[in-house]
Parts: C-alpha cells; structure tokens; sequence
C-alpha cells in the first residue's frame, strides 16, 4: 500500500522536494544550535519557552481535534463524516510527531528529553504531557493504518480496532487538558493562571484544528481525485463556529476578570499584550491581528456569506490564523510579563530559531502529504 506515496505528478515530487530541502536547512540550524546551545535563540532567563513551545502548544490543540470528527462519526453514526475521519486522524500523527520535535530542539541538551523516561516523577505535569503525547501518537497511527488497509483489501476493519477508537476520543481531550495544566498549575505567571486555560485550549483546538481539516479537504478535491464531499465541509463549518465562539468568549472572561477585579499583575500582562504596554517591541500588532482574522471570521461563519464557498475556506484560514497568533506567541510569550521583577521582558525568535522551526514544520507536512497521498490513492480505486 505504501507504494500509493511512491506514483505521482511532477507538482507533487516539486513539493516533496521543497519540503526536503526546508528540512535540511532546518537540520543545519538545529546542529548550529547544539554546538552553541540556546543563546543562538530570542529566548532568555525571563522568556525561557519562546517560539518552540508556541507551536507545541497550537500543534497539541491540532493533534486533538481529530475527536471532532471520530466522535460524530462513530458514536452518533454522522455518514457526513465517513470520508474524512481517516484525514483527521491521519492529520493527529504528524502534529504530535511535530510537538514531539519542538519540544527535542527545545531543550538546551536534546537528549535530557529520556531523563522523562529514565527518571519518571509522577508529580510532574510534563512528565504526563509525555505519555499521554506518545500513547495518543501511537492510538491514532495504529487507528488510521489499520482503516486504511482495510479499505485497500475491501475488507472491514477488525473487530479489535473499535475499543481502540472509543479509547482515542477521550485520549484526544486528555492531551491537552494535561498540556493546559503545563500552564494553569504555575503561580506568579497571571496570564496562564486560571481555571479555564483548559476550557479555552479544548475550544481553540476544536476551532482551528477542523479548520485547518476542512482547508486540506478542499486541497484534496482540487489536486487529487479524491472528493470528501461538500456536506462534510458544511459539518465542520457548524463544529468551527460553535467552537471559536467559545474560544472568543473565553478570552473576553479572561479581560473582565482582570479588569473588574483591580489586580495590577493581571492587568498587566493583558494590558502589555494587547495595548503594547510599556514595550514598543511587543506582539501587540499580531495580536490585533488574530483580533481582526477572529471578527471577520465570524462575521462569514454567522451571516449567508458562509453558503459561499470561496468565503467559507477563507473564514477557515482566518480562524486557523488567529488561533495560531493568539494561542501560540501571544499566550505563552505573553504569560512571561511582567517578569517577577515586575520588568518587560523583549523576546522576538531569532533567524536560526525562525529556521529551525520551519524545519519542523516541513517534516510534519512531509509526513503529512505522504499520508494523505496513500488516502487518496486507496480511495481512488474504489
């Protein structure tokens, strides 16, 4: 079956080759980084997770959003769902191959990431981060494979295979209610100090993650022939609406409580992050942004605008956009200020960073258009 990913056109071998060469670029930067260590990075003693643990923190929200699809589909029996619950969960394994990899090159020695597992403590959010990460991976490449090959032998698939995919649906919201809990459990950091950081990590996960779904559906149609189907489009459109007014609505709770109740620490960070207090060099400006792609998105999602097509995918983008914006630099960047010397601290990624990031993010849509490659393929011979 692999030999699907082995038969394509010229665009498709000039893709892979792309993407090989942003891979290797990224490797040159990540050995640069080992021999000098992290100082070659934006990040320091008062920014310590920079723009690695922002794509960490979006990538576990998109490896959770698979549970969007695989939940209507085999729970409720939603046959609008029937083409692509194999792409969401084909869509789970490079995200968290790819978090997996942002937390490797985040370490200031890459190979203290087996102290994890050598010298496990119970006790330690991260240390469950991991396993849960690592489980889920494995649940959603056995899951998605096994759907797969059974549909290129035109057989059903195991019986064993159903207890596997009820286990995955709650796994799905485990990895990044653990991944909030990184957050929500540390004191003197305002910003991530709240109950709802759970609440509003499920709500942006299951926002952006169908989102960015939907757009590689509409990929698919255009460029493979393979049709998930407009109805399915339509489906996650109504998932994504509900879920990034949610998201939205969280971070309005988050402004009133930190207005209404008076505490300056809170204030601040929010007020540093959004209005660009006390530091001309912060990310207010793609805060606003993600605030401007946030409106317009709904604007589409909630007015007749939505029975377009063209403005539909565009609304996906946007909400895709400003979820990555706000949930990745903005919430963990912003989470460092004020400082506890009450100070501002400045971080913007540096060229070797920017690199190496891209670096991964090239391997995970390597792995990504792989197998979605083989998908098409098997579908193709039906």
């Amino acid at each position: 079956m692999f030999e699907k990913a082995l038969h394509g056109s010229r665009r498709y071998w000039l893709l892979l080759g792309a993407l090989g060469v942003v891979i290797a670029a990224g490797i040159v930067g990540f050995l640069l980084q080992n021999a000098q260590g992290l100082v070659l990075t934006g990040m320091s003693r008062s920014v310590s997770w920079g723009l690695y643990i922002a794509q960490f923190t979006f990538l576990v929200g998109v490896a959770a959003s698979a549970v969007t699809v695989v939940l209507p589909y085999y729970i409720h029996d939603h046959k609008a769902f029937g083409k692509i619950t194999i792409l969401g969960e084909f869509l789970a394994v490079p995200a968290v191959i790819m978090c997996l990899l942002f937390i490797f090159v985040d370490l200031g020695q890459p190979f203290r990431i087996f102290h994890v597992v050598i010298y496990p403590s119970l006790t330690s959010p991260m240390f469950w981060d991991t396993v849960v990460l690592s489980i889920y991976l494995a649940l959603n490449a056995v899951i998605g494979w096994t759907v797969i090959s059974a549909e290129y032998r035109r057989t059903a698939p195991p019986a064993w295979l159903r207890p596997l995919i009820y286990l995955s649906i709650p796994w799905a919201i485990s990895i990044h209610t653990v991944t909030a809990f990184l957050y929500a459990g540390l004191p003197g950091r305002d910003l991530w100090l709240t109950a709802i950081t759970g609440a509003r990590f499920l709500a942006s996960a299951f926002s952006s993650g169908p989102a960015l779904l939907a757009l590689l559906c509409a990929l698919s149609r255009r460029f493979t022939s393979f049709d998930p189907g407009e109805r399915a489009e339509r489906s996650l459109a109504v998932i994504i609406t509900y879920a990034f007014s949610a998201h939205v609505f969280f971070i309005m709770l988050e402004f009133f409580t930190a207005l209404y109740s008076g505490i300056p620490a809170q204030r601040a960070s929010l007020a540093h992050l959004y209005w660009g207090w006390n530091d001309p060099g912060s990310l207010t400006l793609f805060i606003w942004i993600s605030m401007a792609l946030a409106a317009t998105a709904l604007l589409v999602l909630y007015t007749g605008a939505r029975m377009r097509t063209g403005w539909l995918l565009a609304a996906f983008a946007m909400v895709f956009l400003s979820v990555w914006i706000e949930k990745g630099m903005g919430f963990v960047v912003g989470g460092f200020t004020p400082d506890p010397l009450e100070r501002i601290p400045v971080y913007w990624p540096a060229p070797n960073e920017i690199l190496i990031t891209a670096g991964v993010w090239a391997a995970g849509l390597l792995v990504l258009v792989v197998l979605f490659k083989i998908t098409a393929g098997v579908r193709a011979q039906d």
